[in-house]
């Protein structure tokens, strides 16, 4: 049975990791269609929401075809962050999650994201301040730890699951190590074996093998997938597939199938969005789905440089 997060029920085990500039609408309604089994927003800044920022609203829109979605906030005051969760409640998400694993200087330099896990109690303040406010389950995603020399998942999990988190998502690298190797699946399997509630693994998880891999190491239910599903949405039904039968062959898309996807999802974008600020951000993403096409440099060269959808439609005839 797929363990439920909160009274969310799942349809698999593969979920969406929220990813800032990256898992937009349209970007979370393709993953979802291909299989992943919850998706979560780009995090919103509990001080924008204070301010009645329009970015911060929209990065709250939810569409019925993403559910079940959660929208993430970020923050260091429990108040402001209590107050950002009844702001995410008016968009009906599945799950509010809080994030208090996000390394970027300019989140975590500012006390938020992973800067929180220097000082437990607060983790718990905060936890407890949105879990009283929210009338859906609450979620906490964390990493290691600051630094090697203080590795403190354990006892920062323990502390959220005692404020009435539903879940925890642990990325298995500190902070200062952002995304270099190694990932430590130990601490997300000491965490597992130290809560109650469900744990998700998190950290260079890219394929349906490595899914399996890190579900026996760390004894999760669930893992959640970020990087590896930027051109590869499929991931999610290879996944889901190889945990039903790792004998039967992983299905692979065909290039036609890459290619319609990617302009599709940049459309999408367009749709939502605008062309001048969707395609601007596509720009990134089309990287993904040139990943072993030959001639990929010129082609991500090329594609930096694109301003319409058109001009993304040209790049696809190119290649066929």
């Amino acid at each position: 049975m797929i363990p439920k997060i909160g009274t969310v029920s799942l349809a698999s085990r593969a979920l969406l990791a929220p990813m800032a500039g990256l898992t937009d609408r349209a970007y979370r309604e393709l993953c979802m269609s291909k299989g992943a089994a919850y998706c979560v927003s780009e995090m919103v800044s509990s001080k924008a929401l204070s301010f009645n920022s329009k970015k911060s609203e929209e990065l709250m829109e939810i569409s019925e075809c993403e559910r079940p979605c959660g929208i993430q906030i970020f923050g260091d005051e429990p108040d402001c962050m209590a107050q950002a969760a009844l702001r995410a409640a008016e968009n009906s998400p599945d799950i509010i999650d809080i994030n208090m694993g996000c390394p970027a200087p300019k989140i975590s330099g500012n006390g938020s994201g992973c800067a929180l896990m220097k000082n437990p109690q607060l983790c718990g303040e905060i936890v407890r301040a949105v879990v009283e406010v929210s009338p859906v389950p609450v979620t906490v995603k964390i990493r290691k730890g600051w630094d090697d020399d203080s590795v403190n998942a354990v006892e920062v999990a323990k502390i959220c699951e005692q404020a009435g988190a539903a879940a925890i998502t642990v990325h298995g690298r500190t902070r200062r190590q952002y995304y270099k190797s190694p990932v430590d699946y130990d601490i997300i399997k000491q965490v597992n074996n130290a809560v109650n509630i469900p744990v998700i693994a998190n950290g260079d998880i890219d394929s349906a093998k490595k899914a399996k891999e890190v579900m026996e190491l760390t004894g999760c239910e669930l893992v959640m997938v970020g990087r590896a599903s930027m051109g590869n949405p499929w991931i999610f039904e290879q996944i889901n597939s190889y945990l039903k039968n790792p004998d039967a062959p992983i299905v692979y898309p065909s290039l036609d199938e890459k290619l319609d996807t990617m302009v599709a999802q940049a459309a999408k974008m367009v749709e939502y969005k605008g062309e001048y600020i969707a395609i601007r951000q596509a720009r990134k993403l089309v990287v993904g789905y040139l990943k072993g096409i030959r001639g990929a440099a010129a082609l991500r060269n090329e594609a930096g440089k694109m301003e319409t959808l058109d001009d993304l439609k040209r790049l696809r005839e190119k290649i066929v």
